[in-house]
């Protein structure tokens, strides 16, 4: 049955059974730490009310039965292999190492906010064990290829990356949405075309990604319960900069990783200028602008970068010693540098027209 299943040569472990993690690069899940003082001096009167009502939704745990596996996953899985089991696993991994970031963020969010600010302490707290539970479940999905992610030598070997309260309030609310954006349409995707679902976890993904809408919902919240983060020009600048990393990012990926999404029945570049067009309009209920995705060089400036990047990786994984590589990366570096800026420099859009109401 699964202990039979071959694991693939190119997955390094660490010990039998246990994943060497994926490399760091600039696309990979970030782990994050902040100011947990600043944050605890927030005044959240503008906004309690709402967000007190999104903390009993949190106490309610719509999903705390939901997250258990059932007979289909007791099978062998050798049927998925070679390359697509390659992309499978990686994407079993990213989203696995993305949800435990979360998890570990919430989790010291709550314990340092537990004495002086208790209602966001409470919410981080529910909320860290939602990401928890999404954590542990593709952790054993992994499992079901004969391989796990070691998450407490993640805990102690990753590299945090510091934002102040207002840059993680942008991220993880985008975070947040587009993960949810991400699950849902991949869930009604597989609705309509079961034949492609090649394994059980993705029908889970309806209601896991109203934890992720949720908790989307609740940076909304705050972020509106701090209205100086959203209506000024720099703000302004940094929702447009979060707004593009974030795409960016999910975009590169994804479009190197396309196999992934043929496998499922996906088009990758279709799908994610969908969950990019959608996460984008629902950003604009909050953030002061949106980017205008349909301008006809925001697409095509990311394709540049994509071959740009597969140059880049031709490079590293020459036999071209490593000092001169770096001169061979430089210009490609400065390229995809370029077409960062030349995007970002594309006018936004006003999110209050867009609306067509003030939020």
């Amino acid at each position: 049955m699964v202990d039979s299943l071959k694991k693939p040569a190119e997955f390094e472990e660490m010990r039998p059974g246990v994943k060497v993690p994926a490399k760091e690069t600039l696309l990979t899940p970030r782990f994050y730490t902040t100011d947990f003082d600043e944050m605890a001096r927030m005044d959240l009167s503008v906004n309690e009310e709402e967000l007190q009502a999104l903390l009993e939704e949190f106490r309610t745990d719509y999903n705390r039965h939901h997250f258990v596996r059932d007979a289909e996953f007791e099978q062998s899985w050798e049927h998925i292999d070679g390359e697509t089991r390659r992309l499978f696993v990686e994407f079993l991994e990213r989203s696995c190492t993305a949800e435990f970031s979360g998890f570990l963020l919430y989790k010291e969010l709550s314990r340092r906010l537990k004495d002086k600010n208790p209602l966001l302490a409470e919410s981080f707290a529910l909320m860290s064990r939602d990401e928890a539970r999404h954590a542990g479940f593709l952790n054993k999905a992994l499992s079901d290829f004969n391989l796990s992610l070691d998450l407490g030598f993640l805990t102690k070997s990753r590299k945090y990356t510091f934002f102040k309260p207002k840059f993680i309030f942008y991220a993880t609310y985008l975070s947040e949405k587009i993960g949810y954006w991400r699950y849902i349409t991949i869930y009604r995707h597989l609705a309509a075309h079961p034949e492609n679902r090649i394994y059980p976890i993705f029908r889970f993904f309806e209601n896991w990604c109203q934890d992720e809408n949720r908790h989307g919902d609740f940076f909304d919240a705050l972020m509106r319960s701090q209205p100086q983060i959203l209506n000024d020009w720099k703000a302004r600048l940094w929702c447009r900069f979060f707004l593009l990393s974030v795409f960016a990012t999910m975009y590169l990926n994804d479009i190197q990783r396309a196999g992934f999404y043929q496998s499922i029945g996906l088009n990758a570049r279709d799908y994610d200028i969908y969950v990019i067009e959608k996460t984008n309009e629902t950003a604009g209920r909050v953030f002061p602008i949106i980017l205008n995705v349909a301008h006809p060089d925001f697409y095509r400036r990311l394709d540049v970068c994509i071959k740009n990047n597969e140059k880049l990786s031709a490079i590293v994984n020459s036999n071209t010693p490593k000092f001169l590589q770096f001169f061979q990366k430089l210009p490609l570096y400065v390229a995809n540098g370029w077409q960062f800026l030349c995007l970002y420099l594309i006018k936004p859009i006003d999110a209050a027209t867009q609306h067509g109401a003030v939020r």
